[in-house]
Order: structure tokens, then sequence, then C-alpha cells
């Protein structure tokens, strides 16, 4: 068995009705004949595309490797706990609804999905919808999902380059066109899609009213800055962190074993030095997992790089204090 190092993923691209086939800034390449709207860094099918264990499936290395791999703090240790994703909306997403762990758990699924939406880039006038307006009912809501007119029962929230937006399991939500995402999650795909202004697809209206919440934490989060490093968000689900690099960081998790990392390029590349292994060159849309095995690693920019880690939080975290403005 090959031993456990920093590894390269390759990205897995998804085909969606409201995406593009022009994913600037991130991706230069045309990717296939139909929209793209994901790419997914950590998805379970993608690919290893460095080092001894090039061509295994994220996946399969998981339930190879476990926890040494995945982290303590992993449920199971050998499915990878967070999914990241580049978002490339061109048209509306529908109007959907995530359920949380325990009513996830309750039909058989692992987890439920909690996640968050990190803005890279945004045109002027970028918005998202994020939960149901104050005093609205689900009952109301229900109606207004018949008669058309649900997106007009949402908090419309403008959104520019910088935003963090956490978005709690039980949120209404949807992602409106002229922005970049970056989406941390929890490991699911699980979606109930509740209204889709007028496409032929299919809605799950039932199971989707019965996993909303009225009221959730979602908002923007305030962010916390502390020289070349700023935490974007800290929730129960995951911690995600900013990294504007100019000169080689040496960086580490925030305890032994419980979590692996992922770096993610936002701009700008880096290379990722550690003991054992060949240094590994990293671009926008790219991402390095760090196992949770792994100890110190430095990571040098050329010449610059934005770099975004995310990993599961070390110790108990509440919800993130955040606001709908």
């Amino acid at each position: 068995m090959a031993d456990l190092h920093p590894f390269l993923l390759a990205p897995e691209f998804h085909e969606r009705i409201w995406g593009t086939r022009d994913l600037r800034p991130i991706y230069t390449r045309i990717v296939g004949d139909n929209p793209i709207g994901e790419a997914w860094l950590t998805g379970e099918k993608c690919n290893v595309a460095s080092g001894p264990l090039k061509g295994e499936t994220l996946e399969a290395l998981c339930k190879k490797f476990g926890a040494a791999l995945t982290g303590t703090k992993a449920k199971p240790v050998d499915r990878f706990p967070l999914l990241i994703k580049f978002l490339f909306p061109h048209e509306k997403l529908s109007v959907q609804v995530h359920p949380d762990d325990a009513r996830a758990q309750a039909i058989g699924q692992a987890c439920g999905k909690t996640e968050c939406w990190y803005v890279a880039s945004a045109e002027p006038g970028a918005q998202v919808m994020l939960g149901l307006k104050p005093g609205v009912t689900k009952q109301e809501f229900e109606r207004a999902i018949h008669e058309k007119s649900a997106e007009h029962l949402l908090n419309a929230v403008d959104v520019q380059a910088g935003d963090m937006i956490y978005v709690d399991a039980g949120t209404v939500h949807a992602i409106c066109p002229g922005a970049v995402i970056v989406e941390t999650q929890q490991n699911s795909d699980t979606t109930y899609r509740l209204y889709d202004y007028g496409r032929p697809r299919e809605l799950h209206v039932e199971a989707g009213l019965a996993a909303t919440k009225e009221k959730t934490h979602a908002g923007k989060v305030k962010a916390e800055k502390n020289g070349n490093q700023t935490v974007l968000v800290a929730s129960p689900s995951f911690r995600v962190e900013r990294y504007q690099l100019k000169s080689p960081l040496i960086m580490g998790a925030e305890a032994p074993g419980v979590s692996a990392q992922v770096l993610v390029a936002e701009k700008g590349s880096a290379v990722l030095h550690h003991t054992g292994i060949e240094p590994i060159t990293f671009t926008p849309g790219e991402a390095v997992v760090v196992p949770a095995k792994c100890d110190e690693f430095e990571v040098q920019p050329q010449w610059e790089c934005d770099l975004l880690r995310m990993n599961l939080p070390a110790h108990p975290v509440p919800e993130p204090i955040t606001k709908l403005v």
C-alpha cells in the first residue's frame, strides 16, 4: 500500500441547464458541448492527479485509509466529509432546500446538507435568495409555490466578491446569475426542488416543505481577519479560511488527526511542499487534499496566491452570527 501524503485532485465537471460554457476566470479551457454548472473538486469520483496514488478515486482512498485520510471527526470515517464545488450560474437555480442531519439519516443518508457560499467574483447587482421573509409561514409558502410566486417570499441578498454566505440545512434558497461561487458543504447531494420557474424538471414539494424551517441561521457572515489569514466562516459543519499569500507559509492542522484539509487556489497558483513527495503545483479551480495524518507543510505562492482552506472544526463551534443584508 502506498504511503499517504498530500495529493492533487482533478476536478469533475457537471452539466446543468442553468450553467455556462464560459468558466472564466477559474478555468480557461472549454469543457464539453453543454453548459457546465458545477465543478466538483472533492467529489467521490474525482481522480488523484499527483504522486504514487495517481488515478485512484477519492472514494477508494477513503475506503482504504479511513480516518488517516478523513480524520476522526468525519462521520463515517471511510467517506470524505466535505464536498467543495465551484458554481457558474448563468441562469437562476431552482428554489430548493436540503434536509438536516436527523431528517437525512431517517431516510438512510449519511448526513444532511449545510453549506456555505464564498463569492469569488460578482457582477454588479448579483444576488442570492436566502430564507423565508420574516413572518412567512410554510403554509403561505406552499400556496405561493402552487401560484408560481414562491421566489417573492424569499429574502433577496445582494452579494459582491469576498462575501461569505452561510446556508444551514432547512433554509429555502436559490442562487441567481452574475456570481462565481465556491461552495463548501457537507458531503450530501440531497436536494429538494420546490420551484423551478416553469422549467420541466421534477419538483419535490412535499419532502421539501417537510425539510423547510421558517427560521434558520442563514445569512452573510462577518469575516475575522488576522494578518494574511481571514476566517470566512466557522460552523459546526466546517471551517473556511482565506489566505493572501505573497511569501511561503508553513501550515498545519488545528489539531492532529482530526480532519483532512482541502486547499483551493482562488486566484494565482501555489506549490505545496511536504516531506516524502514531489512538490505539488495547483492553480485556480484545483484542490489539494492534505490527509488528517499529515503534519506541517509549506505553501509557496507563485508569485501571489489567494488560497482557501476548508476542514472540519477540531472543537465544538456554535452556529455563526449572520445578517441578511
